[in-house]
């Protein structure tokens, strides 16, 4: 696969805290440069992105109710609504994951749905912290990702103990079929995401989107 073509995978991440105006806009700049499918941002920094991509291919992604996934329904649903206002392409929201550990399967499913109805037409994908969940819950959680029709399932926020395996991505892929599958957290070399892709990945989170293409190296730890 050409560096351009793998480029197209990658939503071009950062999402830690300390992340300023200018990083950004750089994070915009290289996603312009290299044709990176989006930036993947913190909400409040959606404005700024707008105005630098404008005219432009590059996509923008936000995250909600990250990273815990642990809000209130409506506060999720109210964040994606104003998210999408404020230009917003695409949605990752995170799953609440103790309601999974709690087996409380009918409040997720309504919890994503409510996401969804919010996004309208605005691709939506689903969180799954696959490093707390054991593959059984994985599946379910696809499972009702399926059913309700969410655009992806994305294995991870970057921000937990563990990121995207081979396993849990083909295992993933394997459950929803046809619905995308967004691999991330650790992915930071070209050998890397070709496995995630080779196991069904079908885009590619990350903030070492520029040496995964082979650009330069990358020692960035975070996403």
């Amino acid at each position: 696969m050409d560096s351009k073509t793998l480029a197209k995978y990658i939503d071009h991440t950062t999402l830690t805290a300390e992340k300023n105006e200018q990083d950004i806009l750089t994070l915009c700049d290289e996603a312009i440069k290299y044709g990176f499918y989006s930036v993947c941002i913190n909400s409040g920094y959606i404005p700024l992105a707008k105005e630098k991509l404008a005219g432009t291919a590059v996509k923008i992604c936000t995250v909600v109710g990250f990273p815990l996934g642990a809000n209130l329904t409506s506060v999720k649903a109210f964040e994606t609504q104003e998210a999408i206002k404020a230009g917003a392409n695409e949605i990752d929201m995170v799953i609440n994951v103790g309601w999974i550990k709690s087996n409380q399967w009918q409040a997720v499913k309504e919890d994503i749905q409510a996401v969804l109805k919010a996004c309208n037409t605005v691709p939506l994908k689903v969180i799954l912290e696959t490093c707390l969940l054991t593959k059984d819950e994985i599946v379910k959680a696809c499972e009702i990702c399926k059913e309700i029709g969410v655009a992806f399932v994305k294995t991870s926020t970057g921000f937990n103990k563990g990121g995207a395996t081979v396993e849990d991505v083909a295992l993933m892929k394997k459950t929803v079929g046809h619905i995308g599958v967004k691999a991330s957290g650790g992915v930071r070399d070209t050998a890397t995401a070709l496995a995630m892709i080779e196991a069904g990945a079908t885009r590619i989170g990350a903030s070492a989107g520029i040496a995964i293409i082979g650009e330069e190296n990358h020692t960035e730890s975070d996403y």
